[in-house]
Parts: structure tokens; sequence; C-alpha cells
């Protein structure tokens, strides 16, 4: 037998998937332990091992790969225990980073921190002012040298940055992503002063070979969050390594990207991993929308910290983050686009005195450490864990299977104490608004998400993911008025679960202005060979990279997308090309009749205008190798309801459409069998996670062992509380 492991950290739980060859699957969750995550790490291998009936190190052994969703990166940014880096730029723009862009000072920030604007500020730089030093040397914006650069020039730049301690070396001069020929000289000569036998040596980083794309802020910070967290994974990174070859694995470590793919520890960037667990949770999305012959889903999933939204529409993951944030700096990797916001399971509930005693939830968290009230782990904060306990959706000797028990008693306290005697209310009341106001909260976010990537949100399904996602997920639905939802088994662990959907894959970019149509002429370029040497430069650099992979080079398939824009336009547009290179005047016109119709669908055909000119501005070359995914085999419908074995009593549950507590079903996940029906109101609990039923909705367990989520024919599965919880919201 062989097996395959796939880990997602998260803020509150680590997530864990696993597959037996042949289709058996387990899943586990473990606190995430911030002080040392290889701690909890290990703990859920050893509960997956326990699931299989297998020691550790035979399980270990006997795994056929790992796949990692890290946040090792992100908590150094948070934590700033980076190293102390020197940055060599062109002489006059030493400032870049401190001047940062116009709205610089609102990135990274939730929605209400950004109207403070007394106690705003913009971000402290990675990178201080006093470890910053510029070269007199200068390329053009064509790739032409008009200044050499001088090697006493860098040396002495270079004495300045070690006298003052600098732990690694960042190279960001001008127009290198045209012409990186200084920046590969800047590199010679620190290795040829400080060789790998110096204890001077240090890391150094290219800025046009981690971010080769125009716009020296973006393409600085980007080189930059990459140098700052490089070091600090590559050393958690080397300490799991070995920790997993000590208990017997024998196998690379593989990192899922945030570009959608998934590579070797040692052959990954680190900024690459930012963000990679809620991608990898899309990407599952996509595998389930396929079972079920659906083109159109939203992935939503809501842990204990976050609450993820992303889209999949006619069947494929189309939509990229231009100039995703990281932490609170603005980056240009080409990374998939999935919004986080501050809402989960530990969103802390809160009054807010500056606007009359309001009642707010989020986006601060109660993590795992100490996690809500009712962990009784010494949170003193009302979460809406706590507000669920206490309406009746948790069962508190069932949580996480039993591993955990809450105490429903300091659920209470907290919410009386912080939330119901300041408004004067009962503490059930408080903890039905607190339910109200998240779920609002995230009913609009996602209906924002869908419309403004242009699409109607009542022809897409949702998908509730997450721990708590599957609990608050018909609460939810009706802001978007979908009338079908998914509660998947791998629900709890969707992120680790979609990380096994992943195949080996790489994004190389460029940046590269090339006029497809002429305004001047009016006539489609005749020069194919500017386009067709970047492409073949980005598959050169695909193809040797894969190889260091292991992977053959029959296997890699390609994709070329292109960011493209009308004339002088500043916002670009993204599409796939539907030529990988141009060998006619016939594959110019397809490749702008293909942006033409990719534009129209976005921002309206009236809004084109070809005459100005089309460009190409991006090449984006997707290179990748399938990998196996878990094959699920459909089963034959058992009888229409529910069986006895699967129920499990009743218990009052409160459904704030009927205002108050009711005896509600309780069933089993795990002893449903495909063709069950649930008719709301019921709670169906499972190892990991909770799903409602509310009144007016059914579920029925598919062949694929999904659970389908739908209004009870002739119900609109429609909330009545939605105009009520906006209004709080």
């Amino acid at each position: 037998m062989s097996y395959t492991v796939e880990v997602d950290i998260g803020g509150t739980f680590t997530d864990f998937f696993a597959e037996q060859d042949g289709g058996r699957f387990t899943i586990a969750k473990s606190p995430t332990t911030h002080y040392d995550l290889s701690v909890g790490f290990m703990k859920g291998l050893r509960e997956l091992a326990k699931d299989f009936g297998l020691p550790l190190k035979k399980f270990l052994n006997e795994c056929e790969s790992i796949r990692y969703c890290t946040t090792l990166g992100t908590n150094a940014l948070i934590e700033r225990t980076g190293p102390k880096l020197g940055l060599i730029t062109t002489a006059g723009f030493e400032d870049t980073i401190a001047i940062g862009r116009g709205r610089s000072w609102a990135d990274g920030l939730f929605g209400h921190e950004t109207k403070d604007l007394a106690r705003i500020k913009k971000p402290e730089p990675l990178i201080s002012r006093d470890m910053i030093s510029g070269l007199r040397e200068r390329v053009d914006s064509f790739g032409n040298v008009i200044m050499p650069l001088k090697r006493d020039d860098v040396l002495e730049n270079l004495q300045y940055l070690m006298e003052n301690g600098a732990m690694g070396y960042v190279i960001c001069l001008m127009w290198s992503c045209y012409n990186p020929v200084h920046e590969k000289m800047v590199k010679e000569i620190i290795e040829a002063e400080y060789p790998e036998d110096y204890l001077g040596s240090m890391p150094v980083f290219l800025s046009h070979s981690i971010s080769p794309k125009m716009g020296e802020y973006t393409r600085f910070t980007t080189t930059i969050v990459n140098a700052y967290i490089h070091s600090v994974m590559g050393e958690e990174l080397t300490r799991l390594v070995w920790e997993l070859k000590d208990n017997g694995y024998t196998r690379p470590l593989t990192l899922v990207q945030n570009v959608g793919g998934m590579k070797k520890v040692t052959r990954t960037r680190a900024i690459l991993t930012y963000n990679a667990g809620p991608v990898a949770g899309l990407h599952g999305s996509r595998f389930i929308g396929q079972m079920h012959d659906m083109d159109n889903l939203i992935f939503t999933d809501m842990g204990g910290t976050s609450y993820d939204i992303g889209v999949v529409s006619d069947g494929q993951i189309k939509t990229y983050d231009f100039i995703p944030v990281i932490d609170r700096w603005r980056t240009n990797i080409p990374a998939i686009e999935v919004k986080s916001i501050g809402a989960g399971g530990g969103s802390i509930a809160w009054i807010n005195t500056l606007f009359g005693n309001r009642l707010e939830v989020g986006p601060q968290s109660a993590g795992s450490m100490p996690g809500p009230a009712c962990y009784d782990q010494g949170g003193t904060e009302p979460t809406v864990t706590d507000a669920d306990l206490i309406l009746g959706y948790l069962n508190p000797d069932h949580y996480l299977g039993g591993k955990m028990r809450l105490k429903k008693e300091l659920a209470e306290k907290a919410i009386r104490e912080k939330i119901a005697e300041p408004l004067g209310i009962e503490v059930v009341e408080a903890a039905a608004r607190i339910r109200r106001i998240i779920d609002a909260r995230m009913g609009q976010e996602v209906f924002n998400e869908v419309v403004l990537k242009g699409y109607d949100p009542r022809e897409f399904v949702l998908l509730a993911c997450g721990g708590a996602g599957p609990c608050h997920a018909l609460d939810i639905a009706p802001y978007l008025e979908i009338k079908k939802v998914i509660m998947s088994p791998f629900s709890p662990v969707f992120g680790a679960f979609g990380a096994s959907t992943v195949d080996v894959m790489q994004v190389f970019d460029r940046t590269r202005s090339i006029k497809l149509f002429q305004y001047a002429t009016q006539a489609y370029t005749e020069d194919y060979e500017a386009f067709n040497s970047v492409v073949r430069e980005l598959k050169d650099l695909a193809l040797r990279d894969l190889k260091m992979e292991g992977s053959t080079v029959g296997d890699v398939q390609f994709v070329l997308e292109l960011e493209m824009r009308y004339g002088m336009q500043y916002n670009y547009t993204k599409l796939e090309s539907p030529h990988l290179e141009i060998k006619s005047a016939g594959d110019v016109k397809d490749i702008c009749d293909a942006f033409g119709e990719t534009y129209a669908k976005t921002y309206s055909p009236e809004a084109a205008f070809p005459q100005g000119g089309i460009n190409v501005e991006n090449f984006f070359l997707k290179a990748s190798v399938p990998s196996r995914h878990l094959e699920m085999s459909p089963k034959e419908a058992a009888g229409l309801q529910a069986p006895a074995a699967a129920g499990k009593g009743t218990r009052p549950v409160y459904f704030a459409d009927l205002g108050q507590f009711i005896d509600t079903n309780l069933y089993i996940l795990e002893e449903l069998l495909p063709g069950n029906v649930v008719t709301g109101p019921a709670v169906i609990e499972a190892r990991d996670t909770t799903g409602v039923i509310n009144p007016g909705w059914r579920f029925t367990m598919d062949p694929y062992g999904q659970g389908l989520l739908e209004p009870i024919a002739g119900g609109s599965g429609q909330s009545p509380a939605r105009d009520t919880a906006r209004k709080l919201s």
C-alpha cells in the first residue's frame, strides 16, 4: 500500500487529508501550534497513522508524497522575525519603498482600520533606510545600458552594508526586467568577494529572477518580501524535513503554491507559498464541480480565523490577483485570487463605543490559543463559536469528534459580561445577534466578490467548506439567492483536500510590450518573432525547471496566458491565449479576438476600443505535469429517508426565522447513505464539522457521499432574517 498526505496550516487548526492507494481516505485536525508549527504537524500525522492502523514510522515510510500548505512566511512577516537585509538599488531610487504608492497606507488593512485616518500610518519598510545603498548605473526602458556599472562602486556599497550587519542582499536595479546585465554583475561580484567558504557569504536575491515585470515599486517589494521570509522558511522547513526523515519519510516534501501548482521545497520561491491553502481549496472546488458536472461554483471556507472566497466559472479558475497584498506590501506575483476576510469561528464579538455601542464581530480572532471562551484554555472574549454553542448548533461533547469538550457556561459568561449586559439584552439574543452579524458580513462579501467579477450569484452553487462553513452556509445562501449548497465530507479540511487535486506546476512570467494591432496603420503586426522569442525563452526556463523536479519533458503541458490592453489603457485584461506561438496573420487575429471577447465580458462590448491598438504587456507561461488524484466511484442510492442508525435523538436549537428554540433532529453524517434525505430543521454532526439544515431546506446524500442542500419544493429557501441582519451589520 502507498499513501499520500496533504497538510494545510490555518490560524486556528492544522488540517490533514490522507488517501490510501485504492480510494480510502481519512481526515484529521490538530490545533495549530504557533510557537512551533511542526508540533501540530507531527501530532496530526500520528492521528492519520492511527486511523490507518499503522505505527507512524511505517506509515511515513509508505507515504508516496506529503504536500504542505504552509504559513511560515506569513508568520515571519506578521511577527517581523526575518533577517536584517541590505538593499542595493540604482542611485536616486533609494527611497522607493519608503515613498510607496498613493494608497500604500491602506494596503493590507481591514475596512474599519482605513476609516481611522487620524491614526493610520504607512507600513514600516522591511529594510530600513540605513540598509539601502545606491549604485551609479542606469539601464533605460528599452534595455539599453546608458551608464555602465563599475566594480569599485559595487564593492564600496557592499562593504558599507556588510559593516552594518547585512544578513542577505536584495538587488533591485531600474529596468532589470528588460535587461538584467547589471543585476547579474552585482551578484557575480558579491560571490567573488565572499565565496561560500567565507563567513561573509550571504544569500543574494535578484529582482529580475523573482519578479521579471515592469513597475519598480511592486518589483522591489516582491523581491524584498521573498528575501525576508526565505531564510525563516528555509530553517523551519529544513528542521521539519529532518524530523520527517527521522520518523521514516524518505521522499521530498512538496509545497503547494499560490499560482495553483506544487513543487519540491528545494525548487520553491518562498513568496509563492503565501495564501496557498485557500488556493488549494479553490482547486478542490473545481474538482467537486467536475464530479457533479457543475461549472459555476463559489468556494467559501469558514475556519477559525478567516473566511475565504473564490470563484470557479465555466469549470475554470480564471481570476488572478494582479497586485496581491502580502501583509502590508503590494506585490506582482501571478497568484490566483482568493479573497480572505477576518470572519471565522474564533472571530471576537465586541462593542464599538465610538459608534453608539454598536455590536461588531471580527476581524480580530481568538485563534487557537487561547481560542474561544468555551475552549476553556484561558480565553475570555466572546466569539462566533461561543454563540453557536449557546444557540444549540454545536454539541459540547462531540466537538472535533469528542477530542475537545466545550464549556457552555464559559461561553455564556463571556457573552453575558462583554455583550449582553452592556447592550441590556438576554444572552440568547446577544448570541443570535452575533451570528446574524457574522452571516450578514460573509454573505455581503460573497455577493460583492461574485458580482464585481461580472457574474450572477443565482447561477452558482455554493460550497460550504471549513470547520464552521456547513454550520453557517444556509444563513449565507439567502444573501445570494442561491438554490443549491454542497456540504462535502472534506469540508472541515478542504484546503488539505484541495492540495490533493493540484498538479506539479509553475508559472513563468515576463514583461514585454508588443503591439499586435497597430493603431497608426490599423493593421495586425507581422513581427511574429518578437512574440515567439518571449514564449520560447519561458519554455526553456520551464523545461529546465521541471526536469530538475524529475519530470519527463513529454509529460509537460503548456498554457499561455497574456495580459493585454487597448492602446494606453491603465488596466490589463488577462486571458488564455488560443495559440502558444504565432505562425500566421490568422493567429494574431485569433489572439486579438479572444482579448476582445474577454474584455467585453468584463466591461461590456460598448467599452471596447480596438481602433486604439491592442497590446500584449505581460506573458505568463503555465507549465504543468498532471498528477494522480483521488478517484471516487459513485455508490448505489439507498432508501430516501435517513436510516434510524443515523439518528442521534434531538436537542433544542435556536432558529432566527422562528425566533425560538425548537427540538431538532440530530444525525450522524458518517451513518448516512447515498440517497438518504434529511428535512430541516435538523443538525448533522460529523467528526470535525457540524451542518445545520434550516427550516425549508433538505439535505440529500449523493452517490459520491457529498451532501446537496436545496430548498424544499414550493419554498423559496430565503430567510426573513436577511434584511434584519443587513441592518445590524
